[in-house]
């Protein structure tokens, strides 16, 4: 994977200063519940959303600047959040179990065989029944097989199909769902078309 700590000298693209709506909107349903993981975490907004409902709540993110600026935020919040940083594909160092894990814009940055990875370092950490919210750029206005690569401030970005998902999450899983939603970043007015899915440890 990339090093993404440099993108934290400034804001970078995909940081909001707020939760992605569509992420939002899964919290406000009720979605999240139990022990929360967030991969990816960048700078805690996601996590503290979750912290903030009462949720007992863990960030990680490979970026240390990333996690500084959470921790900051927590504080600040007077909100009590575990931000640590961490690799995506290794997270059975945590050496914890949770029922809820959010991944908010980290999947599309991995390749076929780093996908395969991920989700066997997921089932390190999600027992039967936790479920797995995950939103990631889609393939739906690049028409075409094959992965195609883009930028999203300089950081590698794969357009992910509805197929890549399923077959990322084949063995082991069931894929409850995956609807069009928005990806929003601090560049397109009208963000990225993108999938979140809704998958479940068997």
């Amino acid at each position: 994977m990339e090093s993404y700590d440099a993108h934290y000298s400034g804001t970078p693209l995909w940081d909001l200063g707020r939760p992605q709506l569509a992420m939002r909107n899964l919290a406000e349903a009720g979605a999240f519940r139990g022990r929360v993981l967030e991969i990816g975490c960048g700078t805690g907004e996601v996590a503290l959303m979750a912290a903030a409902l009462g949720l007992p709540t863990v960030g990680i993110d490979s970026a240390p600047t990333a996690i500084q600026a959470a921790r900051r935020k927590a504080h600040e919040r007077g909100l009590e959040v575990r931000f640590q940083v961490g690799d995506a594909l290794e997270l059975g160092d945590l050496g914890e179990q949770f029922d809820t894990v959010l991944d908010c814009a980290l999947f599309h940055a991995f390749s076929g065989p780093e996908r395969v990875r991920y989700a066997d370092s997921l089932a390190t950490v999600m027992p039967p029944g936790a479920r797995l919210f995950l939103l990631c750029i889609s393939d739906r206005h690049h028409p075409g097989s094959g992965p195609r690569q883009e930028s999203q401030g300089g950081i590698r970005a794969l357009r992910v199909s509805q197929d890549d998902i399923r077959a990322t999450f084949a063995d082991g899983w069931r894929v409850d769902s995956i609807e069009s939603v928005t990806l929003e970043n601090n560049r397109d007015i009208n963000g990225a078309p993108a999938w979140l899915a809704a998958i479940t440890r068997t």
